[in-house]
């Protein structure tokens, strides 16, 4: 059995720690989709984002049926992954087998400076979009591969159809550097810089949120780790999470990141979640 993602996670209480646990990547292969459907069934995790483009999305939406509690939500792709439209369609992003850029760094410069690429973005967004609701799954929230969702080109896209295109929760990247120098160590160029990019993003975004009347958590953890969300990882940052919504995310795989899929798994995490009665809940739940 999993965890209890009862109705009365709808019920929010100040003083209590409420937390989505979620998995990127989902639909990217079947050794992605069983440690999401696994992580589920008999761990913490409640919720995941679909790569609606990826070899293994179709699998991946008929085990979502079958598994109704758990949320789903957008993995936006538009770096390092396959697009919804032709080539012929957006030239300017895919290669002639409809792969976008592997490198998110020229990827995102090429968004931001080349304005003729701004109406391909929104096309090919907004057929991410169309093939989701082609699902029949509930749109649980919004986020890109690779944050993509924060860059300004792209968010702006976003809120501007955040009504059309039914986006009600989206991740606001707000790692706390704080917690995670209690948490782990090393890496350290990799997490100021990310820590630093991704708060002034945040930062840009969130009255904007507030404006669309998009909903969000007030932390969300995973960033900073960058694929190393681990049981010890997990046991240490637990007991520090503030009361109120949080996010954790991560990338759990039967093959590719065993140490992220045990760690959702773990006897010892699931105990210590029950133990400081943190509540699991998905994005439509608050």
């Amino acid at each position: 059995m999993g965890m209890d993602f009862s109705a009365a996670s709808r019920l929010p209480n100040l003083g209590v720690v409420r937390l989505i646990v979620n998995a990127d990547d989902f639909g990217y292969n079947a050794a992605h989709n069983e440690a999401v459907i696994q992580a589920h069934q008999k761990g913490i995790l409640t919720t995941a984002s679909l790569m609606v483009n990826e070899a293994g999305a179709g699998e991946a939406v008929r085990l979502a049926h079958q598994n109704p509690r758990l949320g789903v939500g957008l993995h936006l792709t538009l770096v390092c992954g396959r697009s919804a439209l032709p080539p012929a369609r957006i030239p300017g992003l895919v290669d002639a087998q409809g792969a976008f850029r592997s490198k998110p760094v020229a990827a995102g410069c090429a968004y931001f400076f080349k304005r003729k690429l701004r109406d391909e973005l929104e096309a090919e967004i907004s057929a991410q979009f169309r093939k989701f609701k082609e699902t029949g799954l509930v749109l649980d929230h919004v986020n890109g591969h690779l944050n993509i969702h924060l860059h300004p080109v792209v968010f702006r896209i976003l809120m501007r159809h955040a009504r059309n295109w039914g986006i009600k929760h989206l991740r606001l990247v707000r790692d706390p550097l704080r917690s995670s120098i209690k948490t782990t160590c090393g890496r350290w160029l990799y997490r100021f810089s990310h820590a630093l990019v991704f708060s002034g993003l945040s930062g840009w975004a969130l009255p904007k949120l507030k404006a669309a009347g998009v909903r969000h958590t007030n932390s969300v953890f995973g960033l900073l780790q960058n694929g190393r969300v681990n049981e010890d990882y997990l046991l240490r940052l637990l007991p520090l999470l503030a009361p109120g919504e949080s996010e954790i995310y991560s990338h759990p795989s039967t093959n590719a990141a065993p140490e992220e899929f045990a760690a959702l798994t773990s006897g010892t995490v699931k105990k210590l979640v029950s133990t400081l009665n943190i509540q699991c809940i998905r994005y439509q739940d608050i």
